[in-house]
């Protein structure tokens, strides 16, 4: 397992973006994107508007751990 976090681009409402998360943390944002039948993208979206002031990587760090603490 490494813990280096790896960068990948995002589109978010037509603006790309960089997101550095751990490979972890980008399989479960992948899996629950593909259990929902959305892209990763449209479920960056979502974060997005949900987040407040946090940073986009960490608060897609908080829904992956509490889309697993619900299941």
């Amino acid at each position: 397992m490494s813990g280096r976090p790896v960068k990948h681009s995002l589109t978010l409402r037509g603006h790309r973006t960089s997101v550095s998360l751990e490979e972890d943390f980008w399989r479960a944002f992948r899996e629950i994107a593909e259990a929902r039948g959305l892209g990763i993208n449209q479920l960056a979206i979502e974060i997005d508007e949900a987040r407040g002031d946090i940073g986009l990587a960490s608060a897609i760090r908080v829904a992956v751990l509490r889309h697993f603490r619900q299941a």
